[in-house]
This record gives C-alpha cells, sequence and structure tokens, in this order.
C-alpha cells in the first residue's frame, strides 16, 4: 500500500509491519482463525505450552500457529504470525487486528516493524564502525555481529548487527535483506537493501500496539522512528565522553539523513508471487529432500507415486484453483 507522493526520494524507503504475536483470555480458536484467514489444519502436538494447536497451511507465505487448550484456562488463545503472514497486511488491517486484540482484552506479545533501505545509503560497515567507536548511545549494552557464507564458493550469504539480546523486551536488527533474499534464492531480491528490524516482547509490544491503535496510519512513521531513535541514536561523541556531553552531541550527518528518509517511506506491502510459483518454490525447499529420502527406499518411489494418486481425491478449494489458473496462463490462444 503506497501511501506517499509519488517523489523519487519516497521509493528509497519503505515501512512494513513484520510479525504479529498475541494472547486472548476467552476467545474460541475458530473465531480467532476466521479473523486471521486463511486455511488451518489441527496440528499433531502443542503449541507454547497449549495442548491443542493449529497451523496456517499456506506455509509458502510463513508460518501462523495457534495454541488453545489449557487446563487452566481452557478457551485462551495464542496465535503466532511470522513474517511472511502479516508484512502482506496493509496497515488498515494491521490496526483492524490489533483494536480487535483490544476488544478482547487480549495482549500483544510480539510486533515487529521493518524500516528498509531499499538502495543501502546506509551500509553495514557504517552502522559496524559507529558502534565500534563509542558513537551509538543506546539502552542497549550488547551488540552481536554476525556474517554468513558458502565455504564451498567463498559468497557472503548474510551480515546481520544485533542491538540487544534475544531475552530482552526490546532487539534491533540491521542486516542486509538483499544477500538474505539471495540466498533463499527469492524473486526481487535485488530491490531491497539494508533492514533496520525493530523487535518489540512482551509489556513493550503490548505498549507499541496500543500506541498505534490511537493514531492515524499516517503517524506511524513518526512514532516508529521515535522510537528507533530512543532505542538507538548515533552521534558525534566519544564512549569516554560524559553521560550528559554524549546525549547533547549533534547526531551524525548520515543517522539523521536515514531517519529522516525513513519519515518519507511508502507503507507497504510486498509483492505477490505468482501461486504456482510459491508452491513450487516451497516444495523444493521443504519437501523434496524427504520426498528423495523416501524415493532410495525399497519400493518408496511407487510409495510416493501412489500417495500423489490417492492425493487427487481430496483436492481442496485452493487446489483446484491452482490446477485451474496453471491451465488458463498455458492455454494457447486459437487463431
Amino acid at each position: 500500500m503506497s501511501e506517499a507522493s509519488p517523489e523519487s526520494n519516497t521509493h528509497v524507503f519503505t515501512l512494513t509491519m513484520d510479525w504479529l504475536a498475541f494472547t486472548l483470555p476467552d476467545v474460541s480458536a475458530q473465531e480467532v482463525m476466521r479473523q486471521i484467514g486463511g486455511e488451518w489444519t489441527k496440528g499433531k502436538a502443542g503449541f507454547r505450552g497449549y495442548p491443542l494447536s493449529w497451523i496456517l497451511t499456506d506455509t509458502s507465505r510463513g508460518v501462523g500457529m495457534l495454541g488453545t487448550g489449557a487446563p487452566r484456562q481452557p478457551r485462551e488463545v495464542h496465535a503466532d504470525l511470522s513474517a511472511g503472514i502479516v508484512s502482506r497486511w496493509d496497515l488498515s488491517r494491521v490496526r483492524n487486528i490489533l483494536q480487535w486484540i483490544k476488544h478482547h482484552e487480549g495482549h500483544v506479545t510480539r510486533i515487529d516493524c521493518a524500516l528498509d533501505d531499499r538502495q543501502a545509503v546506509v551500509p553495514l560497515q557504517l552502522v559496524t564502525q559507529a558502534a565500534e567507536t563509542g558513537q551509538c548511545i543506546s539502552r542497549a549494552d550488547r551488540v552481536q555481529m554476525i556474517r554468513s557464507f558458502s565455504l564451498h564458493k567463498g559468497t557472503a550469504s548474510g551480515e546481520t548487527i544485533y542491538f540487544g539480546s534475544p531475552q530482552s523486551q526490546t532487539l534491533l536488527r540491521v542486516y542486509d535483506k538483499r544477500l538474505e533474499l539471495l540466498a533463499k534464492k527469492r524473486p526481487g531480491a535485488e530491490e531491497y537493501g539494508i533492514r533496520w528490524e525493530l523487535e518489540f516482547k512482551q509489556d513493550r509490544a503490548q505498549l507499541c500496539g496500543q500506541s498505534l491503535i490511537g493514531l492515524e496510519e499516517q503517524d506511524w512513521k513518526g512514532f516508529l522512528i521515535g522510537l528507533l531513535r530512543s532505542y538507538v541514536d548515533f552521534r558525534d561523541t566519544t564512549r569516554d565522553a560524559e553521560d550528559e556531553e554524549r546525549a547533547r552531541a549533534p547526531r551524525l550527518p548520515w543517522y539523521e539523513s536515514l531517519t529522516r528518509g525513513f519519515m518519507t517511506a511508502r507503507l507497504t506491502i510486498p509483492q505477490e508471487e505468482p501461486e504456482e510459483e510459491r508452491v513450487k518454490a516451497w516444495i523444493t525447499r521443504s519437501v523434496a529432500p524427504m520426498l528423495a529420502a523416501l524415493c532410495a527406499l525399497p519400493n518408496g518411489q511407487a510409495w510416493v507415486e501412489g500417495a500423489i494418486v490417492e492425493g487427487a481425491d481430496r483436492l481442496r478449494n485452493r487446489h483446484r484453483q491452482l490446477i485451474k489458473n496453471g491451465t488458463r496462463k498455458r492455454k494457447i490462444p486459437s487463431s
């Protein structure tokens, strides 16, 4: 969803609401699943301590998990929706879900907000250098840098800077989103650059969710930039300077420019991959290795083929629609 003016600089920065988890004290699992949408299947195991679980089956878009049935409170429901699901909601839908959670006296337990520097105006090396030289002012004490690369090819596959610990209620990840998508062979990787991703959990997630409900959608950017600057700020100072001097030091020009750029961010949802391609990618990534193992067993290939034939008798509407769309796309027009 685009809500900014179509000037060229608005296409450098984007804002996406990424992850959402929440707990509701007294709502049926069926009502939660209807509110979120999609096709859910009953899980074979529990989830986060709840004995009953449901899984959002469209795994090519991300993972949705729901737990319920705790003996202490049978109608308590916890839902965990990953980036692949929430990032495809526009802000109106995010706000409606947050309002619905509040109406049912629920609590947001995690919410992620992703700010993308699409053209990598600020490279990771600049962020790392500022942190190492004491120019970062933050409530976080721990900074961790992780790089990953292929041992066989020597090519980089990821680089991330973490501000804060995984156990803290606020965590900032700054990473090369383009490299991540390239390593996963995802389409559209070249459209990305450096991502600044704020993760809020527990009380801070609840406060963030409640605050967003009370704001107009066009004001979400200013609020989130304020949270980013209050958690991590980069100023022209040194580690040895007095606290008051560090706090009053001028903001580093690159960070001032970056955060002002985020204020112009487009409010976006990712482009949807064609259904057929998403399904193929999911099978290649998650199912193909196990199929290969089964086919290597005695009579394994025959069993796999039989399972495919049996599966044809259990096609649902979404499966039939996939076949229909794929057939229509390949149909040769008559001359």
